[in-house]
């Protein structure tokens, strides 16, 4: 694989960079809340600047079900702002005079942020009309926006059509990492939790011949039990997917890579919390979080690894009685990771979780994407990439 990196530009002074990235960050209580993937794309901006490049910046904020529901992105370019500690200017236009003038206007290291991608019909439909309007405000690419990469949409797949692209820093390094699972230092322990099967199948399909195990909690470990017979009560479970099951069972076994938790935390339809076998949950019965024993269990393959990948956590870890399992194998594999093994962390509620550990900074690569990366690494199209990789 290689690479169309920004650093094989040998000259951006001067040039006019519409740089696409993802600041898709969550609102609380109408305020901006965790801004990693905006701290994520600093490098990238910095980079530019130093060097003379004018830059349009574009993301999308929230998916609003019409275009008149979008969150205005001023905001991003007011918190932008604070963390470089230099001047953002705000277009609320992505198109038309407004953006045409302000293209026009930049002088060499200042920044524009237009508005909103999901406010025009364009984007979500891979529009060329609208790629080509964006284009013409620019002189050239930069995707930074891994995140999105899985998307068929204007300003990271058709957009390529018209400017030469490249890659940004952090898109890079997603890549140059995600490499390292697709072609691991054995053994190679994979993680999975969360709730849906059907995002999760692919990856499980593609990566399980080169694994030693994989790890199934969460909801998805509620579904496998499902589809075998055994009572789960009223759990979360993606029963309407259950059918992405059947290529990990021959006949009604299992395949023996696939390892299910051993014992669970669960809480009856009175919410007395207990301590069972998967066997032994009851009708009432919701599993919230895997067991001490399957821990311990989690924990010797996690120790033995030289690969480790982690998507999805284990339990309903925002529930203080129901973090345990998800903390302490997002702890083993922080601790694992950085020299013993390759640790890689991915997706919204795995970073969160393993930022509750306060170990997030011994994980050798923490992925700002989600479904990008699942898609990635299960062998999916990546629209966003083309020409940028070959």
């Amino acid at each position: 694989m290689k690479i169309k990196s920004l650093k094989q530009k040998k000259k951006w002074q001067g040039q006019t960079v519409l740089l696409r990235v993802d600041f898709n960050v969550p609102v609380v209580n109408g305020r901006i809340g965790e801004d990693y993937r905006i701290a994520a794309a600093l490098p990238t901006i910095k980079y530019l600047r130093e060097r003379g490049a004018r830059l349009l910046l574009i993301s999308h904020w929230g998916d609003p079900k019409t275009v008149d529901q979008y969150l205005s992105t001023k905001p991003l370019a007011r918190r932008l702002q604070k963390l470089l500690a230099t001047p953002v200017k705000f277009i609320p236009d992505l198109t038309g005079p407004k953006a045409k003038k302000a293209a026009v206007s930049l002088q060499d290291g200042e920044i524009i942020f237009l508005e909103n991608l999901r406010s025009h019909l364009g984007e979500k439909k891979d529009d060329f009309t609208f790629a080509k309007e964006l284009a013409a405000l620019a002189d050239v690419y930069v995707n930074e926006a891994f995140s999105v990469c899985h998307r068929a949409q204007a300003s990271v797949s058709a957009i390529t059509r018209y400017l030469p692209a490249f890659a940004g820093l952090q898109l890079e390094e997603e890549l140059k990492n995600l490499q390292k699972i697709l072609k691991p230092a054995k053994p190679l322990v994979v993680v999975m939790g969360g709730a849906k099967i059907s995002t999760k199948a692919p990856l499980i399909k593609k990566l399980y011949p080169h694994s030693s195990q994989i790890i199934v909690g969460g909801g998805l470990a509620n579904t496998f039990w499902k589809y075998q017979g055994l009572e789960i009560g009223k759990s979360l479970c993606d029963e309407e997917s259950a059918g992405y099951l059947r290529p990990f069972f021959k006949g009604k076994k299992q395949l023996p890579k696939i390892i299910l938790p051993i014992d669970v935390i669960v809480a009856s339809s009175k919410g007395k919390i207990r301590h069972c076998l998967p066997q032994e949950v009851k009708k009432g019965d919701c599993i919230f979080d895997i067991g001490p024993s399957s821990i311990a269990l989690f924990s010797s393959y996690l120790k033995r690894a030289q690969t480790i990948v982690w998507n999805g956590p284990l339990g309903k870890f925002e529930d203080a009685p129901y973090k345990h399992g998800t903390m302490a194998v997002g702890a083993i594999i922080a601790a694992r990771s950085t020299g013993r093994a390759f640790g890689l962390v991915g997706g919204g509620e795995t970073v969160e979780a393993l930022k509750m550990t306060k170990m997030e900074s011994y994980v050798d690569w923490v992925s700002t994407a989600g479904g990008a990366m699942l898609a990635y690494l299960g062998g999916e199209k990546m629209p966003g990439l083309k020409n940028i990789i070959f």
